[in-house]
Order: structure tokens, then sequence, then C-alpha cells
């Protein structure tokens, strides 16, 4: 179980890095286009047509890669975490599955509050350092438990 907890963790630190390589593609195609002449409006976005500019694809990918895969994969990683029989798991999924819930939010709510993007694109380093911790938690069980001794000892 715990080659399972890692591999999902590892699946949603991808889809972040997805998720940038996909906003920066479909932002540079936009970029370029309008400064080619191309105009985007209500009109344009409302009309569907097939291909309007280069990098119009990133877009979907960033919607269906952050609306469903990531958090699909979040879920799964905490409910995977309640069979990892190492301390800290599922704290580490909980917080994982926390963090994809806020980019989530902050995502939806970007429309009716453009500067919660300054939050999204830092939430999403939160989403990304989170995962690859919880996912090198548990593929190195010795390094977390020297981790959490160090932290005990400077408690104390």
């Amino acid at each position: 179980m715990r080659r399972t907890y890692s591999i999902i963790a590892w699946i949603i630190a991808g889809g972040v890095a997805v998720q940038a390589a996909s906003i920066a593609f479909g932002l540079g195609g936009m970029a370029h286009y309008i400064q080619d002449g191309g105009v985007i409006d209500k009109a344009l976005v409302e009309s569907r047509q097939t291909t309007t500019f280069t990098g119009e694809l990133g877009f979907p990918i960033h919607a269906i890669v952050g609306g469903m895969v990531i958090p699909l994969a979040a879920l799964a990683l905490l409910v995977v975490a309640f069979f990892v029989k190492m301390q800290g798991a599922r704290l580490w999924a909980a917080v994982v599955l926390g963090v994809v819930a806020l980019q989530i939010t902050l995502g939806y709510s970007i429309t009716d509050m453009p500067y919660l993007g300054l939050i999204h694109g830092a939430n999403a380093l939160a989403v990304f350092l989170s995962a690859v911790y919880a996912a090198r938690r548990v593929s190195h069980p010795t390094a977390a438990k020297a981790v959490e001794h160090a932290s005990n000892a400077v408690a104390t």
C-alpha cells in the first residue's frame, strides 16, 4: 500500500506540473494571437470554434486536470492512506486534499475576484510540495523517522 500511496502522490505532483505547462501554453498562445491582431471577446468564447489560436488546447487541459484528475487523485490518496501502516500518512493525505480543495475554490473564484489568481498560483506550489513530501515520506520511511525524531528533540 505504501507504493500505491506514493504513486498517487506523485501523480498529483505531476498533475501540478501539467497544470503549469498547460496554462502557460494557453496564455502564451492567446497573447500571440492578440499580438497578431486577433480579438478575444465574449462572442469568440461562446462561438466554441474548433481552433482559434495555437495554445487554445491548454485551457481545457488545465480545466480537466485541475477540476477532475487532481481532486480524484487527492481523494484516492486519502482513502489509501487509511491502509498504509505508517505514522503521518493520513495527516499528509489530508493536507494534500485540503490544499487541493482550496486550489479548486480559488480557481473557480478567479473570474469574480481576479486577485485571487495570485493566491491560486502560490497555492499550486503548496499542492506540489505537499504531494512530493507525502510521496517521499512513505518511499523513505527511515528519513521520515529521522525528521520526526529531530523535531521531537527540538520541541522538548
